[in-house]
This record gives structure tokens, sequence and C-alpha cells, in this order.
């Protein structure tokens, strides 16, 4: 689908004729090109719905892009460029607790050895020893978001909430989470204070979870499992131990339930493992393993149409 806005032949005529004033002049002169109000709403809205109808069917959807959501679509996107890959973030501005490394400080630390991440993307740091430390997070954070973007088989939609999961019985008969139930934030956090606005969907094969620990927004699928019978209970996050924390969240990362990869904080929630604080080599292990879970998931499927209907093995049986 394409939105095709015609523009009036005497308004293109004009805005050609004003091209010669564009200046780039900081002695008083600079002159932006000439732009009509209706062509900056008109160019948001067809881009924004096109790119709505295209990722209303998705290869994978990672829900929240914090640290261990974005470790997840890069290491997506830079190893499988043929895969439609949308970040739904329910804040306005994605990176999550990331932006400060803790208490208000700003210095970043992370632990061997996921100091090759940064390497990779490009992040310099000071070496410590058995960790480094970035001179402040929002480097790490502003340079992953950055390079996550310039992929170009990603799409972020930020200020936007999962207000629930998509499941349906698959082929085997087994309960399948089959993609995400998606609103604007802000009228997902005031249903109360208006009638009822029904949601959109996007459909998809493989769903990561990487919300958080508890609060507003945080656990949310851990909390939608429990509450739709998935899973029985809660496990409840313990409390802080780095030492236990990180390689628990990063080898525990893994499909909760069918479609369904669950990694990050809000795993310390499903699972009732400890939390870790102010170290961030445990979010970017468990979004780098959350993206091999998910490409296993894809690679041992049958898809059509942004759902499991089979198995690779049984279809070439």
């Amino acid at each position: 689908m394409s939105l095709t806005v015609e523009e009036p032949v005497s308004t293109t005529i004009s805005l050609v004729s004003k091209k010669a004033e564009v200046a780039e002049d900081y002695n008083g002169s600079y002159r932006f090109a000439p732009i009509e109000e209706a062509q900056v709403t008109r160019t948001m809205m067809k881009r924004y719905f096109n790119t709505m109808y295209e990722r209303a069917v998705s290869d994978v959807v990672v829900v929240g892009a914090g640290s261990a959501g974005l470790s997840c679509a890069y290491s997506l996107a830079s190893r499988r460029p043929d895969l439609k890959i949308t970040i739904i973030e329910a804040n306005v501005a994605p990176g999550g607790g990331a932006w400060l490394g803790g208490q208000l400080m700003t210095a970043m630390v992370i632990r061997k050895p996921a100091d090759n991440f940064l390497r990779e993307i490009g992040v310099s740091y000071d070496d410590e020893g058995s960790f480094v430390v970035v001179k402040h997070a929002a480097l790490f954070t502003s340079t992953l978001l950055s390079r996550v973007l310039a992929f170009p088989n990603v799409v972020l939609m930020n200020a936007t909430a999962v207000e629930d999961l998509i499941t349906c019985s698959d082929f085997e008969g087994k309960q399948r989470v089959a993609g995400v139930v998606t609103n604007w934030t802000l009228v997902a956090l005031n249903h109360d204070a208006q009638s009822c606005m029904d949601p959109a969907t996007i459909t998809a094969p493989v769903v990561v979870t990487t919300t958080g620990h508890d609060g507003p927004m945080g656990a949310f699928s851990a909390k939608r499992l429990v509450s739709m019978g998935l899973n029985k209970e809660l496990g409840n996050m313990r409390g802080l131990d780095m030492n236990r924390s990180e390689p628990a969240i990063v080898n525990g990362t893994r499909e909760v339930v069918p479609g369904l990869v669950m990694a990050g904080m809000e795993l310390a929630e499903h699972d009732g493992s400890n939390r870790m604080g102010p170290t961030f080599g445990g979010m970017i292990g468990s979004g780098i393993k959350a993206a091999h879970e998910a490409i296993r998931i894809l690679d041992a499927s049958q898809i059509q149409a942004g759902k499991v209907v089979g198995k690779v093995a049984e279809l070439n049986n």
C-alpha cells in the first residue's frame, strides 16, 4: 500500500522558483528551502501509516527498546538482513534505564566478555581488568540506538505500548504467542478516563519481550502470561547479587512459551532470579542470546503470512 499525495501544480511551481533563495550563511542571511505546512503533515502521515501497514505482519517483534531489546535488535539485524524486525517502545525516548549508570551517576560498568559488543558497535571504554567502563552510559545507548536504526530492515515505533499478546492454537494444538496488541501509549494510559479505544495488532512468528523489571510498564509479558494461565505464577525478582544475576539472565534467556522469547530483567521477574543493579553486561549478553533464540525458532519453523504452520523437518520428509 502507498498513500500517494498529489501536490497542486501551482504550489510545486511556486516552490521550485524559490529554491534559489536557499543559503547556508551564518552571518545573518541563513535561508531555508521553502515548505508548505501541509507537506510536513502529509510526509509524516504517509511514512508512518505506510510503515504500520507494512509491519502489520513482521518477522520478529521486539518489545522494549532498553539495553537488552536494542542489543537483540542489533544482533538480529546484523545477522539476518532478510528479517522484518519491529521494535515497540512505550516511552517517547528509547533506551530504557541505560541512559545513566546508576543513581544518577553517568559511567557505565560492563563486565567482560560483553566488552566484545562494545568494540563491534564502536563504543570506546577504559579497561579495568575484569570489567570496562564507558565514560557515559548515554554514549553506549545513543551509539547502539543509532546503529540499530541505520539498518533498513528495522522499524522503531516509540510512544507505543503493547497492551496484550496475540495467542492462538498452533499446528500442534499448543497455545502460542503469535504477535502483539498495540496502542499509542497516551491512549493506553488513559483508558479509564475515556470510552474504550480499541488497539491495533502486529502478527509475528516470534516475539522477543524485554520490558524490564516490575514497574508501570515493566515485566508486562511475564505478568500477562500468569493472567492468561500460560504460567502458574510470577517468580518475582530476588535481591541484588551481581555475580549470580548476570550469568543467570544470559543463560536463562529462552523461549518461555511457544513464540515468546524473554530477555533482560523481565526474565528475573519470570524466573525469580536476582537483580544486577548498575552493571550492564548481562543486558547485552541476554539481548544477543535472544537474537540467537529468535533465529533458531524461525529457521526451524514453516511460516505463512507471519504464522507458524509447521516444522521445517516435518515438511522436508
